[in-house]
């Protein structure tokens, strides 16, 4: 999953960027309102961690163009305020939830995965699957049955879009974007390289599951059971 933090404390942003990626996700991390917003409308990202002091436009009125733009990326809102009303008005323009600083990285990694959780989906949060292939965020593999294999940080993100979207013929551009940014000067060599580090390492363990190229397009998962 992609999120993007926008917090103007450097050392706190960078921390929260270095806590997440540890924790398989793919983090975008800007310091002002303005460039929040700017990559927040890219409707790129699975979540968006938000601090509502900023420099250029602060966090209530970065929320409030999101929506006005049809934006609805989950929002967890920052802020080192503690009174009910800062909390109601961050609410009421948008926000999914909201966490006061200081506070614990445990919680805030919960509140990440609530926010993510796709609706009216019982999921374990640890792990997703495919026709009996199974993805564990924990120890960053793959398993079919009682064959298992490691992953790298990128082929994880890969197969977890994948995953995430099955069947569907996610396109180079998207799966760029979501997992290098969109900004980023990565070309199509790199994706067809991890997509064939993937299919070997799926091949290695027998799933019946495999990844289908959609020339000059993309890529989706689907099952090689009849």
């Amino acid at each position: 999953m992609k999120l993007l933090v926008v917090e103007d404390e450097i050392q706190l942003a960078d921390a929260l960027s270095e806590i997440l990626k540890r924790n398989m996700y793919s983090v975008d991390t800007v310091y002002d309102g303005v460039e929040g917003l700017d990559n927040a409308l890219t409707g790129v990202y699975d979540c968006i961690i938000l601090d509502i002091m900023l420099p250029g436009m602060n966090g209530l009125e970065v929320l409030q163009n999101l929506r006005a733009e049809k934006i609805n990326t989950p929002v967890l809102l920052l802020t080192a305020r503690s009174e009910i009303d800062d909390k109601i008005n961050g609410l009421d323009c948008g926000a999914d939830d909201y966490l006061t600083k200081p506070f614990v990285t445990g919680e805030l990694l919960a509140r990440i995965r609530a926010l993510t959780r796709r609706k009216g989906e019982i999921q374990d949060d640890n792990r997703l699957e495919f026709n009996g292939l199974l993805l564990h965020k924990n120890t960053c593999s793959i398993s079919y049955g009682d064959n298992d294999v490691k992953l790298s940080l990128k082929e994880y993100q890969i197969m977890e879009l994948l995953i995430a979207n099955p069947k569907q013929i996610l396109t180079k551009e998207r799966i760029i974007e979501k997992i290098w940014g969109y900004e980023s000067d990565v070309d199509y060599n790199n994706i067809e390289v991890y997509i064939s580090f993937l299919r070997k390492k799926l091949n290695a363990i027998s799933a019946h599951a495999q990844i289908k190229t959609a020339r000059s397009i993309g890529y989706s998962i689907e099952s090689t059971e009849k």
